[in-house]
């Protein structure tokens, strides 16, 4: 009776085994004729027999999945993810087994399917359909987890969709991985169009100017983005509400990059966009010292220091921010809005005044004081107005000083000038 027994199990695995083939051969047959429906059937038939095959046997059947999921390219997104797992299984047991007939083919295979995908999330991008193109990247990283820029793409693309949550689990795993970004971007000079290209990879590059495409290649280096990823997560937290948290953030990178300008900044601006405009000032000046040429810093805190009423300190960082960029509009444009703002108090007195002998000397000489406040404004207001021809709020306020200190000529000059800017808005 045993015996018996013995039998019968033998002849159960060998009608498994027969059942294994035969749905595996049918997928081979219908992937070979494109026929990508009739191959994901025969896999789903045959996937509950797979587990008692053996190593060859299991590699070929994943092989196979991957390749029916995968469709030519033509699969959904969901099809997509079955056909990287089915390879990479595959190829997992390959290894173990120490004999990689599928692996080369995979490899080719993925190589299309990643080229499939990054030019999907392009086109997407230009679409400016921000979403997918973003998980479009973030599939392409899954894919080959080694370029860590993909997962950067899904990233910015998912804070331009302004979804904030996506993309802070992305900029959080960048930033635990260590990502920086530093590499090259490979260019080449299209010998059609004359136009400079960016590529993908070094690969592609180096094809297209084999085949004689492109000419004139260009390698360039790309700077460290770790102080954006550490920005962007900050402000995300902001924007969230968790202000602890994005001060945090700021904290952890800048101990571990206490010289990085760009972080320093960063939080800077962090503190800014919370409120603590004394902290914001501090943190300016720290970067002032270290950047002492950094005509925007000085800029910065000009206006911090003028909303703060301190109008002596706010013109000299204006000052000095013209001297290290002589062609800094709105340092001009500020400075003239500083020195006007000293109008109001003067007014102010002007209108309190009586009829008085007494009161009308005072009112003669503050009268004289406006004046020297419009007549010091002008050269700013002029220069604004010729580094931003089209700034028709500089051309309004000149055209009213030039009224109020009987400059006629100019006057009737800046009101054609005004009249001209306004129809042309």
């Amino acid at each position: 009776m045993r015996k018996q027994i013995v039998v019968a199990l033998a002849l159960l695995v060998s009608t498994i085994s027969f059942a294994q083939k035969n749905e595996i051969k049918a997928a081979e047959k219908a992937i070979k004729s494109g026929n990508y429906a009739d191959a994901k059937s025969a896999i789903q038939s045959a996937e509950s027999l797979i587990g008692s095959a053996d190593a060859k046997m299991k590699a070929k059947f994943y092989f196979l999945k991957g390749k029916a999921f995968y469709a030519a390219g033509v699969g959904s997104n969901d099809d997509m993810d079955t056909a990287i797992e089915s390879f990479n299984k595959a190829k997992e047991i390959e290894a173990q087994a120490g004999k990689l007939k599928y692996t080369e083919d995979i490899n080719v295979l993925k190589g299309q399917m990643l080229n499939s995908v990054l030019t999907k999330a392009q086109t997407l991008l230009q679409n400016k359909d921000y979403m997918k193109s973003s998980a479009s990247f973030e599939k392409a990283y899954k894919m080959s987890p080694s370029d860590t820029l993909y997962l950067y793409y899904a990233a910015s693309t998912a804070v331009t969709a302004q979804d904030y949550v996506t993309s802070l689990k992305y900029y959080e795993e960048l930033r635990d991985l260590g990502f920086e970004g530093k590499g090259f971007q490979y260019y080449a000079m299209n010998k059609e169009t004359g136009e400079e290209e960016l590529f993908d990879n070094v690969v592609l590059r180096d094809a297209s100017l084999k085949a004689g495409t492109h000419i004139v290649p260009k390698d360039k280096a790309t700077p460290s983005k770790s102080a954006e990823i550490v920005k962007n997560i900050a402000l995300i937290h902001v924007s969230n509400g968790d202000n602890e948290k994005a001060l945090k953030a700021m904290a952890d990178a800048r101990a571990l990059n206490p010289d990085d300008l760009g972080l320093l900044i960063s939080e800077a601006n962090v503190q800014l966009k919370m409120g603590n405009r004394d902290r914001f000032k501090e943190l300016m000046q720290e970067a002032t010292v270290q950047d002492p040429n950094n005509a925007e810093l000085q800029y910065n805190l000009g206006v911090i220091a003028a909303e703060a009423g301190e109008n002596d300190a706010a013109k000299k960082y204006y000052e000095k921010a013209i001297s290290l960029d002589p062609s800094y509009t709105d340092a001009y444009n500020n400075m003239a809005v500083l020195i006007l703002s000293g109008e109001k108090s003067i007014v102010e007195e002007m209108n309190s005044l009586g009829t008085s002998s007494a009161d009308n000397k005072r009112y003669d000489e503050l009268r004289e004081e406006r004046k020297k406040i419009y007549e010091s404004a002008i050269p700013f207001l002029e220069t604004t107005l010729k580094l931003k021809p089209k700034n028709i709020q500089a051309a309004q306020t000149l055209m009213n000083i030039y009224s109020a200190t009987a400059q006629t000529e100019k006057f009737k000059a800046m009101r054609a000038r005004v009249e001209e800017l306004e129809a042309g808005n």
